[in-house]
C-alpha cells in the first residue's frame, strides 16, 4: 500500500510538468454490493492510471468517479476510506436506494460532466473488461471520435442459457429496428459533447446501448476478451436483464405496437374464415372437426393473443405514466467530492 502512496503522489507533485494537452478523464463505476470486489478493482485501475499519467495520455487531474447504487453492504463504507486517502482521486456519490444500473452510469456522467471532464469512460465493478484498453479508448477519443464503444469479442465467460437469451435479445432488438452492436457492453468512452448532449434527454426509463447509437456521432468500436470474475458474484439477475431489455425495446420502437396491430387484423380475418368454416360444417355436415372442439381451439388461441396484446400495450402504457409523472432517475443521499 505504501508503493501506491509514493506512486500517487509522485503524480500530484509532477502534475505542473503534465502535458497541457492530455485528457482530464473521469472513470466512472456503478457500484452495487460490491464489497468483496471493490478494493482490487481500485488497486488494477490506479495502477493503470498511473501509468496513463506518467505516460501523458490523461492528466493528472484524472479521477476515479464511484456511484453506490444503494448498496446494502459495506461498499460506501469502502469507497468513503479510500476517499480519505490523500493519494486517492475518489469521488462518489451514494444512491438512497438502489435505482438501477442504467440510472448509476447516468448519474456519473452527469456529476463528470459538473466536474468538467474532457472524457468520461464507464466500466464495471468487477473489471471483467481488459482495463489495458483504456489506453485504446483514449486514443480514438484524441483521433476525433465522440463516442468509443466496447465490444465483447465472445461470450465464452457466460453461461449456455445467458449466451442464448442475449444473443435473441441482439436480434430481437435488431429486427425491430434498434441497430446496437451484438455484445455491445457498457465499457464505453464519451467526450465532452457527447455528455452536453446527453444533458438534453430527459426520460426517465433510459436505454443508454440505444441512445447512443440514436446520436449519429462519430462512433469507433474496440474490441477486447471478457475476463473470469475473481470476486464476488454478478448483481444481475435474469429478471434485472429481462427488464433491461424490456425497456430498451419499449424505449425506442414502435414496432411492438404495430405487430399488435397486424395481429388484430389476422385475427379478425382469421375469424371470419373460421365463421364461413362453421356454417358450411352445418350445411354440408363436416366431420373433419367438431364445431365445440374448433370452437375451443380457437378460443384459447384468441386468449393468449390477447394477453399478449395487452401486455405489449401495457409496457407502452407505463412508461409513458412514468414520464408524465416527472420523477425524478434517482436521488443522491450522499457525496463525497
Amino acid at each position: 500500500m505504501i508503493k501506491h502512496v509514493i506512486k500517487i503522489k509522485k503524480i500530484q507533485d509532477s502534475s505542473k510538468e503534465a502535458d497541457m494537452n492530455s485528457v482530464k478523464l473521469a472513470i466512472i463505476i456503478p457500484c452495487y454490493n460490491e464489497e468483496e470486489t471493490l478494493p482490487h478493482t481500485l488497486k488494477k485501475l490506479w495502477d493503470v492510471i498511473h501509468d496513463l499519467i506518467r505516460d501523458r495520455v490523461i492528466s493528472a487531474d484524472s479521477f476515479i468517479f464511484l456511484v453506490d447504487d444503494g448498496s446494502k453492504d459495506r461498499t460506501w463504507e469502502i469507497i468513503n476510506t479510500a476517499h480519505k486517502r490523500s493519494f486517492c482521486k475518489i469521488k462518489a456519490v451514494r444512491f438512497s436506494r438502489n435505482y438501477g444500473n442504467q440510472a448509476a452510469i447516468l448519474a456519473g456522467l452527469k456529476e463528470s460532466e459538473k466536474l468538467g471532464v474532457d472524457a468520461a469512460l464507464t466500466i464495471d465493478a468487477d473489471l471483467q473488461q481488459d482495463v489495458n484498453k483504456i489506453r485504446d479508448f483514449v486514443q480514438a477519443y484524441n483521433e476525433g471520435y465522440d463516442i468509443v464503444a466496447g465490444v465483447r469479442n465472445d461470450r465464452s465467460t457466460d453461461s449456455f442459457f445467458k449466451k442464448i437469451c442475449s444473443n435473441a435479445f441482439y436480434k430481437i432488438i435488431n429486427i425491430l429496428g434498434v441497430n446496437i452492436t451484438p455484445n455491445h457492453s457498457e465499457f464505453r468512452l464519451i467526450s465532452r459533447n457527447t455528455l452536453n448532449i446527453l444533458s438534453g434527454f430527459h426520460e426517465r426509463n433510459i436505454f443508454l446501448r440505444g441512445l447512443f447509437n440514436e446520436l449519429g456521432l462519430d462512433t469507433k468500436y474496440i474490441y477486447f476478451d471478457v475476463k473470469k470474475r475473481e470476486y464476488g458474484k454478478s448483481k444481475f439477475s435474469f429478471f434485472s436483464l429481462l427488464r433491461l431489455a424490456i425497456d430498451g425495446i419499449v424505449s425506442f420502437s414502435i414496432y411492438p405496437l404495430r405487430f399488435v396491430f397486424v395481429i388484430g387484423v389476422l385475427i379478425s380475418v382469421t375469424s371470419f374464415f373460421v365463421a364461413v368454416l362453421i356454417i358450411l360444417d352445418q350445411i354440408l355436415k363436416f366431420t373433419l372437426i367438431t364445431n365445440i372442439e374448433l370452437f375451443k381451439i380457437w378460443m384459447t388461441f384468441i386468449s393468449g393473443i390477447q394477453i399478449l396484446c395487452i401486455g405489449i400495450i401495457g409496457e407502452y402504457i407505463g412508461q409513458v405514466l412514468m414520464e408524465v409523472k416527472g420523477r425524478p432517475r434517482y436521488i443522491i443521499s450522499k457525496e463525497l467530492e
